[in-house]
């Protein structure tokens, strides 16, 4: 049998996957978190809240729903997808090289 080789962009690659997954993870908790009121005072809430804040500071308000919990859902929702898509997709490529 002969051992499977692993390249360098491989490597790479599931860096950047699990990079994009942890990225989307953390927004997607922080929209679970808000849609089931978390007690906002604690300190694991209020961390997840920054980072996710950070993270979807290019869409936070990108839109306009009068209800509040649809622009979370839409705001940090779109940056979850974009984020796991731009990861994949770079991911993919370099696991071609």
């Amino acid at each position: 049998m002969s051992p499977v080789r692993r390249s360098n962009g491989s490597t790479a690659a599931n860096i950047i996957m699990v990079i994009a997954d942890v990225m989307a993870l953390i927004l997607g908790l922080w929209i679970l978190m808000y849609l089931l009121d978390a007690n906002r005072a604690n300190e694991l809430v209020q961390f997840i809240h920054d980072v996710a804040r950070f993270l979807a500071g290019w869409s936070h308000d990108l839109f306009t729903f009068d209800e509040t919990w649809a622009r979370v859902v839409a705001g940090y929702g779109l940056a979850a997808v974009v984020y796991l898509l731009i990861g994949h997709a770079v991911a993919g490529r370099l696991r071609r090289y």
